[in-house]
């Protein structure tokens, strides 16, 4: 194999690689189902995490929320935004999100990052679009989200519930905290 043909292969390989890396962190989790029929309309506005297993990008947050708007392209403008309590500042992320399917299914890809996409399923959500569990590319990936900073227990139970269902680790759940 030639200069030329080596590089030719390298970049091939390298495509392929970046496609295969960013088809799997959408993929659909086993055990997870999206909420369908979904209305966007109604998902949209302030979320609060109210639990979540902790990962890097959120570490140390607190009063964490999640923001969603309509861009003009038909795409989802996603705030996120939290506290750092040990850095004692705030930490915010804007971001888009897509449907995967259509946007009557609740399986969406979000990106922070340019090309680079992550799954954002919502897996539960009640019909008056006040809680949510939202799975992401395997069940190490967990929030429940409501629209106001406290959620009554029954409410709490019936998506840990779900999650533990599902293959979550509820007992590493992250009870967010929210100051007023």
């Amino acid at each position: 194999m030639n200069k030329k043909q080596f590089l030719a292969f390298t970049g091939i390989t390298a495509l392929a690689s970046g496609f295969i890396y960013m088809r799997s962190n959408i993929s659909l989790p086993k055990g997870v189902t999206p909420v369908t029929p979904f209305d966007a309309e109604r998902y949209l506005g302030k979320w609060y995490e109210i639990a979540r297993l902790d990962f890097a990008f959120e570490k140390n947050l607190n009063n964490t929320t999640a923001e969603y708007s309509l861009n003009d392209n038909g795409s989802i403008k996603v705030i996120n935004r939290g506290y750092n309590y040990e850095r004692k500042e705030w930490a915010e992320a804007v971001g888009k999100a897509k449907f995967v399917e259509t946007p009557n299914t609740a399986r969406l890809k979000v990106s922070f990052f340019g090309p680079f996409y992550a799954a954002y399923h919502v897996a539960a959500l009640d019909d008056d679009y006040q809680y949510a569990l939202v799975i992401g590319k395997s069940p190490k990936y967990c929030w429940i989200l409501a629209r106001a900073k406290t959620t009554p227990n029954h409410i709490k139970e019936k998506y840990v519930q779900k999650a533990k269902e599902i293959g979550v680790k509820t007992e590493n759940l992250i009870w967010v905290k929210h100051n007023d």
